[in-house]
């Protein structure tokens, strides 16, 4: 339905002046994939519009907005209709900034704004969030100062639980505790076991004896669980182990949820705010500049490649890959290295090679 809706909308729009103006002239490409990425002089700034600009451009947008919104809700068990309330009230008040910042490149250019969000948003993800933790569940740091969540698991059971598609199923014990506290929103110090040595067994004839990986244990606070079971999400040992987990936490004052009146909103809108003004400034100026860079004999097929790969692919799976690291680590916040290391590369990259282009002719 939004196809034909788009479809229908896009049929009434009329061609802007310049692409008229080209056809009439007869000078539009007949192979535009080919001229755009077939041609070095254009599929290099094909790749610089990717690498220093839509790439950060990206994980700023869905950071500040996707992401902030699974973390208030999923790691910080802030209930799910509050959260998309909260979230909304950011956006509303940041939605004006878009037009500030746009009509603010025309002044000053495209590249110091959107550059500039980027820069911004890696400086200052790591205490926005910290701060955002404060703000919405306190309840949470204090009970991880005073029962702190340790996993004694064998490293190399313990896997990167990157999951796109939801379909993959990690099943070993240092998965099943991991998983768990990391959906629970409990930060968590893994620490690793020695290897079990390898022996042979002289009296079976030599025959070298396969080591047996030592337990998975989970110590919250001085309580010390049995230890984490292998298997599937409905396995009976699994379910009764999760529970056992589930009552420790529960004891040891970890909030099975945040709780509503305790949740400071002015900060937590302010500190939200603060996210969706960084989405604003890389934002509002890369429609103008993305149609500045590339030539209008082929715009359109130039200009959408590094748009929908920086945003489906580097934004798209900032979620996944953020929940992956912070399982893989126990730290609630190391997912948020995923958008600071791409966010800083953009900076580097377009502040090196990337030329401004406001004032550029568009007939060009």
């Amino acid at each position: 339905v939004l196809l034909l809706v788009s479809m229908w909308i896009r049929l009434r729009l009329h061609e802007s002046p310049t692409f008229l103006k080209m056809i009439a002239e007869g000078k539009g490409s007949k192979r535009p994939l080919r001229e755009a990425f077939g041609e070095w002089k254009n599929h290099k700034v094909v790749l610089l519009a990717l690498f220093g600009l839509t790439m950060g451009q990206a994980v700023v947008w869905y950071t500040g907005q996707c992401y902030a919104l699974f973390f208030l809700e999923k790691t910080l068990k802030v209930d799910g209709a509050l959260t998309n309330i909260l979230v909304a009230a950011a956006l509303l008040l940041g939605t004006p900034f878009f037009l500030l910042f746009g009509w603010l490149s025309d002044k000053i250019g495209r590249k110091p704004i959107i550059l500039a969000g980027c820069l911004l948003a890696a400086a200052t993800y790591f205490p926005v969030f910290k701060a955002l933790t404060g703000a919405v569940n306190p309840a949470l740091a204090v009970a991880q100062a005073s029962a702190p969540v340790k996993v004694s698991a064998f490293r190399p059971d313990c896997h990167f639980q990157f999951d796109p598609v939801g379909k993959a199923s990690f099943t070993a014990p240092c998965d099943v505790a991991t998983s768990n506290l990391a959906k629970a929103g409990v930060p968590y110090e893994i620490v690793p076991q020695p290897a079990v040595i390898v022996f042979i067994d002289e009296a079976g004839g030599g025959r070298v004896v396969p080591p047996a990986p030592p337990p998975t244990i989970v110590s919250v606070g001085q309580v010390r669980l049995a230890p984490a079971p292998s298997g599937g999400a409905k396995d009976p040992g699994r379910v009764a182990w999760e529970k056992s987990l589930a009552g420790a936490l529960k004891t040891a004052g970890y909030p099975a949820k945040a709780d509503p009146a305790r949740i400071n909103y002015p900060l937590t809108i302010g500190l939200l705010l603060l996210l969706v003004l960084y989405v604003t400034m890389v934002y509002g100026p890369i429609a103008a500049m993305l149609v500045e860079m590339f030539p209008t004999r082929i715009r359109y097929s130039a200009m959408s490649l590094p748009y929908h790969v920086g945003n489906g692919w580097f934004g798209g799976f900032l979620p996944t890959t953020a929940f992956a690291i912070a399982a893989a680590t126990g730290n609630i916040y190391a997912g948020l290295w995923y958008p600071v290391i791409i966010a800083g590369v953009t900076v580097v990259i377009g502040a090196l090679f990337l030329k401004e282009t406001k004032g550029r002719s568009l007939d060009d």
